[in-house]
């Protein structure tokens, strides 16, 4: 009998890892990330060089950053390896040489929810319908 409750004891707490390191975190994405690429999936385009594209996602459900001229922030939510953002405000100064890039970053986190993946330091964000991604390293 003792053998059978250690077993199931056993089995129980290797169901609790198991489920845990599945389920995403607003704390497995916290802390701040660089730009790395983003855009179509199939060909995404790489994040201009010497250019501070960060985000940073903090415990408390707010993220924020700056897409190179302009700062941004908002809400998000993570519901397993989905995170739902909400509708970005940032500064609107106009910057030629980062207004693309700018426009793809910010359009792609405003009111979208995507699925996030971390490999290392590496987190990528895919939209819903696999379209596009924002691939960042952790800074």
């Amino acid at each position: 009998m003792k053998t059978n409750a250690s077993f199931l004891l056993t089995l129980l707490m290797f169901t609790v890892m198991l489920i845990s390191a599945c389920a995403g975190s607003a704390s497995s994405l916290g802390g701040e990330w660089e730009l790395v690429s983003y855009g179509d999936a199939s060909a995404p385009m790489p994040a201009l060089p010497g250019v501070d594209t960060s985000i940073a996602f903090g415990s408390d459900g707010q993220f924020g950053g700056n897409v190179g001229c302009n700062g941004f922030g908002a809400e998000y939510k993570v519901s397993g390896n989905k995170v739902t953002f909400d509708a970005v405000m940032s500064t609107m100064m106009y910057c030629e040489e980062t207004a693309d890039q700018e426009g793809a970053v910010i359009g792609m986190l405003s009111e979208a929810t995507m699925t996030f993946e971390l490999d290392g330091g590496v987190l990528t964000l895919t939209s819903t319908d696999g379209s596009s991604v924002l691939v960042l390293v952790r800074k």
